[in-house]
């Protein structure tokens, strides 16, 4: 059953650990690159035109924004990395507060990873990957902005990311995607809610 990800609120920002919200439920997280399109993904998955602040200025989300859904159901929308024009203090700083997120939140039951159909696996997205993997998160791979190629460029940066993540033992779903044209939102729609679906029942279970 697919969860009424329209009805998804805005609840906090948190700047440190200490704002984070009760750690319990389930949660997804959503990261990648700060030119990737996280907040329109966020938008268009949800079907909503602000709930996620959106900018053309890469590195906008600079802390860790909660979303709500009722019984103890959260979207997580991650600082930016990579491009965000910022000190490197401040950038390190949103690393730290990413990292401990990653590691320290139990309700955290899978991550999201945006990557631009033109620019995919890079050497920052490959740590994410890793992280995945490392603390046992279920991974799934959005090609975003689709609109912005040919069907054939589309299909090998597809391809080629399926590929490298298989023959480097990583367990994760791949798929293209587009805000704009509305392309992939039903599979990934139907992704998080299987990951919610499956933590709340092992939750119930324990």
């Amino acid at each position: 059953m697919s969860l009424p990800l329209q009805q998804v609120r805005f609840l906090k920002s948190a700047s440190t650990l200490q704002d984070f919200p009760q750690d319990k439920g389930a949660e997804i997280a959503f990261c990648g690159r700060s030119n990737a399109g996280k907040s329109s993904a966020l938008n268009a998955i949800c079907q909503q035109n602000n709930l996620a602040r959106t900018s053309k200025t890469p590195g906008r989300t600079q802390l860790i924004n909660f979303f709500k859904l009722d019984g103890d159901i959260r979207l997580v929308d991650l600082p930016g990395y990579g491009y965000a024009k910022a000190p490197a203090p401040k950038q390190r700083q949103w690393q730290r507060l990413t990292e401990s997120y990653l590691v320290q939140r139990h309700a955290l039951c899978g991550l999201v990873l945006l990557m631009d159909v033109r620019h995919p696996l890079t050497d920052i997205d490959w740590t994410m990957v890793h992280w995945s993997k490392h603390y046992g998160l279920s991974l799934y791979v959005l090609l975003t902005k689709v609109d912005k190629v040919n069907r054939n460029t589309m299909t090998k940066s597809l391809t080629r990311v399926t590929s490298e993540l298989e023959q480097r033992g990583f367990d994760a779903g791949t798929q293209i995607f587009s805000a704009t044209k509305r392309i992939g939102i039903v599979q990934v729609q139907e992704k998080i809610s299987a990951w919610v679906h499956q933590a709340l029942y092992r939750a119930d279970q324990d």
